[in-house]
């Protein structure tokens, strides 16, 4: 593939992805969002994150894959750990990356 075909490919989804978000706003705009797709977008941040972090968890790394040796693996489960147990963002993050920071430093 060729530099002008993978520009144009990014052009063209880049378009795709305005023009997609573009006709809900403008479809909404001046009309209320119905309850029940406020409640459904409401679930839509805490679907995609989890959808961008885990091949990075999983295929990331120096051992990508679903075992023990991966480190970005058992961070992540703490940290979705943490994550659940205390709803706090910044701890989460801190401790996550601290763990993954140890673990590489100690394989």
């Amino acid at each position: 593939m060729s530099a002008w075909q993978i520009w144009a490919m990014l052009a063209l989804i880049g378009a795709g992805t305005f023009a997609l978000r573009l006709s809900f706003i403008h479809w909404f705009s001046g009309r209320e969002v119905p309850a029940r797709l406020r409640q459904v977008l409401r679930y839509v941040p805490a679907a995609v994150l989890p959808a961008l972090v885990l091949p990075a968890i999983v295929y990331g790394g120096d051992a990508p894959g679903f075992h023990l040796d991966n480190p970005r693996l058992l961070a992540g489960a703490v940290a979705a750990l943490i994550a659940f147990t205390t709803r706090n963002l910044l701890g989460t993050l801190v401790a996550g990356m601290v763990l993954l920071w140890l673990l590489q430093a100690w394989a």
